[in-house]
């Protein structure tokens, strides 16, 4: 098959809807498709800016939410242009839509269409406080949701309650396939752990604490500086390392201050994903702290798949797909959201005894390896895409 991965935002950017097309990519690819992206990023500079990112400022300063909606409405615009001049001479079999606005622009070309829904938009708009909880633009954004779910072939999710809330909002039933990673990339090279801290600047007997998340209130990046303290009771050369980029980072900055560890917390910033690994293999643990916040859940995190499949003990909050992917105890520890200190005794627990931490390791790598390949995942996908097309 011909097949166009589309999306309404960057490509690539940091974040897990570029490592997730990446990776799909890849997998389809091995399977002997033929796969190309077109997104947001492919519209030029100055329409993106000027045309659809500019008077959204405008417009959200004249009432909250009115220029998130108008983004929106204009990337779906953009999106439509550009899919319409791919298909026009690229004879594609299949477009695979990665969000609500793309599939809606991708409904108005002649190809079939399959929508892969990573999330909530609408509540995810009000988590973040982009729009209003009941406001004509929270509306609009249902709506939307819900027109692109009923209208496309097949729907896709990355985790049951997704499946769930689409089956609940439009009656659509639609087909859950977790999120996957590439296993080739994403393996254990603890062995270079020396040369990766000696490379970023951090000491060998530091005790670190990696968290690879966004910097936003959902991913609870507040909580590892909020449980820093005790663990540093019993181990004094415990670090929290932050790879990412978001609102919270002053709050956040601003806290480690008040509690005094400020030098034993590393914000580092937007990493490039090549580069992530290297960043697994010099921790000690990996932490995914997402908490539950306005009706939006964790789905099948990307980070805490990556961090399994490269070998670095995981602890995780106990919401959404977190809980499907993390089996307590066995491979990994799953702690109660937002609680400080049952994420202080597990991150204590794995600094105490490498031995057990290893052994979660290992199981969560193998179970990486059988159950979220990419290749396997794309096999889901290529069954999916038949069915689509009426060849299954």
């Amino acid at each position: 098959m011909k097949i166009l991965l589309a999306t309404a935002y960057d490509y690539p950017h940091l974040g897990g809807l570029s490592v997730h097309l990446t990776t799909l990519k890849a997998g389809l690819e091995s399977r002997g498709h033929s796969v190309d992206i077109v997104s947001f990023s492919d519209v030029p500079k100055w329409k993106r800016d000027g045309v659809v990112r500019g008077p959204a400022f405008v417009f959200n300063k004249v009432k909250k939410g009115s220029g998130y909606v108008w983004t929106l409405k204009r990337r779906k615009d953009e999106l439509e242009s550009l899919i319409k001049e791919k298909v026009k001479d690229g004879g594609y079999d299949l477009i695979n839509a990665q969000d609500a606005f793309t599939t809606l622009a991708a409904l108005e070309s002649d190809v079939p269409v399959v929508s892969t829904v990573h999330g909530y938009l609408t509540f995810e708009g009000i988590s973040k406080g982009t729009v209003i909880e009941g406001s004509v633009e929270a509306d609009q954004l249902m709506e939307a949701e819900r027109q692109s779910y009923k209208a496309t072939r097949e729907v896709i999710t990355v985790d049951t309650r997704i499946k769930d809330y689409i089956e609940k909002e439009t009656g659509v039933v639609g087909n859950m396939i977790k999120n996957f990673i590439d296993v080739e990339s994403f393996k254990p090279e603890m062995e270079r752990r020396d040369e990766f801290r000696e490379k970023y600047g951090f000491a060998k007997d530091d005790m670190i604490f990696f968290v690879p998340r966004r910097l936003t209130k959902k991913n609870g990046v507040i909580y590892p500086i909020l449980s820093l303290p005790a663990v540093l009771e019993k181990f004094p050369k415990a670090r929290v390392v932050f790879a990412g980029t978001g609102e919270m980072a002053d709050e956040m900055k601003a806290k480690a201050n008040e509690l005094g560890i400020s030098d034993r917390v590393t914000l580092v910033g937007a990493v490039d994903h090549s580069d992530i690994l290297e960043y697994y293999a010099l921790a000690n643990v990996a932490l995914v702290p997402s908490i539950y916040s306005a009706g939006v859940e964790e789905a099948t995190s990307i980070s805490a798949l990556e961090a399994m499949g490269s070998g670095a003990p995981l602890i995780a909050c106990a919401v959404g797909g977190l809980k499907e992917i993390i089996d307590d105890g066995v491979d990994g520890l799953l702690v109660e959201e937002q609680n400080v200190e049952a994420l202080s005794d597990a991150m204590i627990r794995l600094l105490e005894d490498p031995v057990y931490a290893q052994k979660l390791a290992d199981a969560a790598r193998a179970k990486i390896v059988a159950d979220y390949s990419h290749f396997a995942a794309a096999e889901k996908y290529e069954a999916i895409y038949l069915k689509a097309l009426g060849k299954q």
